[in-house]
């Protein structure tokens, strides 16, 4: 639904999360339509684009100053909530694209910055100014993304001792090590000697892979993967964003 959205509706859906998650988690608002943490994906999906696309509906009413006024005003407030939060409780809404029931809420708070940055993004991109100019936001929104990493591992075949090493280069580079030990998957910052298999790509590539951004085709041509090949399949089909 996203692609088709002008950068008004971009900016009209910014003002929707941040007045969402006020009227929510701030004020104890109950949430329109159920979240059941039992309701399928598909269900789940569908609840948020329903959310989603009503609010940018109605926000055609409003002119682009109108929208960026409230969105100042959201965001502000946002930001001195955020700040009374503890960061090691449950979040109110769990983190579905991380795979878990309960996350903490650290994690949630990050995914929101995530989806702003990644909002953001979108509007630059759009309106011609190019990527943001502190490649610290992106280091961050990748750090935050590679949670979604261990979800998409269960689908792998069992076995110890496999390692995925993830290459990021550019500005905002890095290296990330998926292991499975205990039949769990878990990722840490960091390579490893002798990866079972390694995937490199560009910071561009990581952001827009992640956020669904990429054609499998797009994404194969700008992805070198070493070792088993078979071991990255999956983990090139995570997702940091709800789809």
């Amino acid at each position: 639904m996203a692609v088709r959205w002008r950068v008004r509706d971009v900016v009209a859906h910014l003002c929707d999360t941040a007045m969402r998650r006020l009227s929510y988690q701030r004020d104890g608002l109950k949430p329109a339509g159920e979240v059941s943490r039992t309701m399928s994906q598909q269900d789940f999906v569908a609840l948020i684009n329903n959310l989603n696309w009503t609010w940018v509906r109605v926000a055609d009413r409003f002119s682009p100053r109108v929208l960026t006024d409230l969105y100042e005003h959201a965001s502000d407030q946002l930001v001195e909530f955020v700040e009374t939060l503890d960061p090691l409780a449950d979040a109110q809404f769990p983190v579905s694209w991380a795979g878990e029931s309960v996350s903490r809420q650290w994690l949630d708070v990050a995914r929101e910055f995530t989806e702003i940055w990644h909002h953001g993004a979108q509007i630059r991109a759009a309106v011609g100014e190019g990527p943001f100019p502190d490649p610290r936001w992106l280091k961050a929104v990748l750090q935050i993304s590679m949670h979604s990493l261990p979800v998409a591992g269960r689908g792998l075949p069992l076995g110890e001792d496999v390692s995925i090493v993830i290459e990021v280069t550019g500005p905002a580079s890095g290296t990330w090590t998926l292991r499975r030990a205990r039949g769990i998957w878990d990722i840490d910052e960091g390579g490893t000697p002798a990866p079972t298999t390694s995937i490199t790509m560009t910071d561009e590539t990581a952001w827009r892979l992640l956020f669904n951004a990429l054609s499998p085709l797009e994404a194969q041509s700008l992805i070198t993967i070493d070792g088993n090949a078979d071991l990255a399949r999956p983990i090139l089909a995570a997702r940091a964003v709800i789809v």
